[in-house]
């Protein structure tokens, strides 16, 4: 999970806490404040790490109606210019 991910997470979870200290009136002793916190926060940081991949796979980031990208370089070490149907010799 990526440092941002992880700051947004935490913040989710702390807000999450603040609203339950509000709105949850059971939960305004310490102890269980305290144990609501930490479940919070661990969901938090392992949920995300664990459900979330964060990257596709080539197949899957085409849309379904959609043709794949054509390759720029054709089999013979020509390089086709954007827009054109020619292929002109490449340069190294």
């Amino acid at each position: 999970m990526c440092g941002a991910c992880a700051l947004a997470a935490m913040a989710g979870a702390t807000s999450l806490r603040a609203w339950l200290a509000i709105h949850v009136p059971a939960l305004r002793d310490p102890r269980r404040m305290r144990a609501a916190t930490v479940v919070l926060l661990f969901v938090a940081a392992c949920a995300p790490s664990v459900a979330l991949t964060g990257s596709t796979n080539a197949a899957d980031s085409t849309p379904s109606g959609a043709a794949p990208a054509a390759s720029s370089t054709a089999g013979d070490g020509t390089i086709a210019a954007p827009g054109s149907h020619s292929a002109a010799p490449a340069t190294r």
